[in-house]
């Protein structure tokens, strides 16, 4: 989206993973997740701290292809006991930092959404996994997190016009369409639909008239449109009619393939 650059993304995964470790610590191994309700902290970080190397690898090994992940179901039996998870979580994220700060930019590796380069999308790619996996480590203790606005609007633009694009989310019946807009770092996207499937765009049409829109400061957004905070705590608010929202919202995940 631009304004966010890669020495950015890797600082911002830096800080993230340091702050959800310190959540989950805060928390206990024991303690629920809320957002994901299967999960205790134990599983939040067995599954943040296998992606972190699986991704590491991509940057280390450069394949052509995607690599294979686990089901998630021997993700969260893999790793170590639990008296050492909270050092193993730390060291495979420390390790996929140092990939990305000293990976050459010419990488040349897969990816699963475009992005100016592989370096640049595994580093943007890892920063909001592992932000948005810190909002669950700190739900285990009631906290709802804050983040910096820029780098909010730059993961709504991730969700909307990546994986919100990627053939997983099926709209309603009747069509429709929504405006996300962040009320202070001005930006806007325009999600619809044409020939049944999703189109979403950076907003250069601000003549339209969405069926629905949905408002307010960045951070906010970024934590509601990823199900982990209801509108009312974010500061968000909806006019208009929120069906598309809803379908939206209930079918958008994350996914590679």
């Amino acid at each position: 989206m631009g304004g966010v650059e890669i020495p950015e993304h890797i600082d911002a995964l830096r800080r993230q993973g340091d702050l959800l470790a310190a959540a989950a610590e805060r928390a206990g191994l024991a303690a629920a997740v809320p957002p994901c309700p299967a999960w205790q902290v134990k599983d939040l970080l067995r599954h943040t701290g296998y992606v972190h190397r699986w991704a590491a690898r991509h940057i280390t090994e450069g394949p052509d292809e995607m690599l294979d992940e686990l089901p998630e179901e021997e993700i969260l039996r893999s790793g170590p006991a639990d008296a050492q998870l909270l050092g193993w979580f730390r060291a495979g994220h420390a390790a996929l930092v140092e990939a990305l700060a000293s990976a050459d930019p010419g990488l040349v590796c897969a990816t699963f959404m475009a992005a100016p380069s592989p370096l640049a999308f595994w580093a943007r790619r890892q920063a909001h996994e592992t932000a948005i996996h810190r909002a669950d480590a700190e739900s285990a203790s009631g906290i709802r997190p804050g983040y910096p606005a820029d780098f909010a609007a730059d993961g709504l633009d991730e969700l909307i016009t990546g994986f919100g694009q990627r053939g997983k989310y099926r709209p309603p019946a009747q069509g429709g369409s929504m405006r996300v807009r962040t009320t202070d770092t001005g930006h806007a996207w325009d999600v619809g639909t044409r020939d049944g499937r999703v189109q979403a765009s950076r907003d250069t049409s601000p003549a339209s008239r969405p069926g629905c829109v949905v408002s307010g400061p960045a951070s906010g957004l970024y934590l509601f449109l990823w199900n982990r905070s209801d509108a009312a705590q974010a500061g968000v608010t909806i006019s208009g009619d929120p069906g598309f929202l809803s379908s939206w919202q209930s079918s958008v995940c994350v996914s590679w393939d």
